[in-house]
């Protein structure tokens, strides 16, 4: 991967430049009359990158790894350290590692935008490694929530001024040198989302070879804006979305597993079969899986949605939400070599896919 070099940061101002722009300054909080600077956001809906199916071109664009985990943002103020999911959820307590990093960077008040991976053995995301580190009932995280590591790839608040008004070239000069740069420690908890400086088309071709999950893309003159904007792209390598869990399939060969889960996206606010996955789960994985389905079982006599399949399925309430890598859609609008990677949870405020 000799084209992708880290893109090291120039310095944050010029003469020859303006200012940094920040947006303008809203009305003082009465119970504070002499508060000079912008208040602490409680919460930060995050800037979303919409799915393409090839890079955009031009020189406007910094690229990245997209990263296989959990999207968090990381609230470091005199108070103390919180971890918010992008519910708004706190999970302070499940990413112990990451909250004692974040102390570190400490006084400086800020909110670091990035995402929660566990890295397998060859140092690469692992979103099943990281669903098992958390454990499967959202409570208190199991041993293996110390390997969780923040990837920060965004500056959202630092030191009394909202920066969410201010363009992205800016923002991510802030970020490293909040993070030290390019000669930060990256090994720690919290290590910096590398640029990379490569033709897109290129970069994504040596992702994939990798065997990654893809590239994204941040528009450098745009502010930060919560939601699909299309100032954030991504484009995968293989495709993954989230589906709803409706049934399965009893296995003869593992009567305490299933032979296959039966998925289920929206259309509208409709229910749409899309298809089943039997592959991708580990034994210790199926049990478990099988115990919360059956404390779901359907309690109707008509299934959760329209199904013309043949399989005899036992119908869940559709609660929970797998994570599902494959191939493509088939002509008739199911998926094309499904594989399951996990459970989102729903404090994650995972997005269930959405049919066109």
């Amino acid at each position: 991967m000799s084209e992708c070099r880290s893109l090291r940061s120039k310095p944050l101002l010029r003469d020859t430049e303006a200012p940094i722009r920040s947006r303008p300054r809203g009305k003082r909080n009465p119970a504070q009359p002499q508060l000079l600077f912008d208040p602490v956001p409680e919460l930060v809906e995050p800037a979303l990158a919409q799915l393409k199916s090839r890079p955009p071109k031009g020189d406007e664009w910094s690229w990245e790894l997209k990263l296989d985990g959990y999207r968090l943002a990381v609230h470091i103020e005199p108070q103390g350290i919180r971890i918010l999911t992008r519910g708004g959820h706190d999970w302070t307590h499940r990413f112990p590692a990451i909250a004692d990093a974040a102390r570190a960077l400490g006084p400086a008040t800020m909110i670091i935008d990035g995402e929660a991976v566990v890295l397998d053995d060859d140092g690469r995301p692992d979103f099943g490694l990281l669903q098992q580190s958390l454990g499967a009932s959202g409570k208190q995280a199991g041993n293996r929530a110390s390997d969780a590591v923040l990837y920060a790839f965004d500056l959202v608040y630092l030191d009394g001024h909202d920066l969410r008004g201010v363009e992205y070239r800016s923002r991510r000069h802030l970020l490293e040198d909040t993070l030290n740069g390019p000669k930060s420690d990256q090994v720690g908890a919290i290590r910096l989302s590398e640029t990379l400086d490569a033709e897109p088309a290129v970069l994504l071709e040596h992702v994939c070879r990798l065997g990654l999950e893809g590239i994204v893309g941040k528009h450098l003159d745009r502010p930060y804006r919560s939601g699909r904007t299309g100032d954030w792209v991504k484009v995968k390598c293989i495709q993954g979305e989230a589906f709803f869990i409706v049934g399965y399939e009893k296995s003869a060969a593992s009567p305490a597993g299933f032979g296959s889960l039966v998925l289920a996206a929206y259309r509208g606010d409709d229910l749409v079969h899309v298809g089943s996955v039997g592959t991708g789960f580990q034994e210790v994985e199926a049990s478990r899986l099988r115990k919360m389905l059956d404390t779901l079982r359907w309690k109707r006599k008509q299934p959760p949605l329209p199904y013309s399949g043949s399989a005899d399925v036992i119908w869940v309430e559709p609660t929970l939400i797998a994570e599902i890598e494959f191939r493509a859609w088939t002509a008739d609008g199911k998926l094309r070599h499904p594989s399951y990677k996990g459970l989102r949870e729903r404090q994650d405020n995972a997005d269930v896919f959405r049919l066109d």
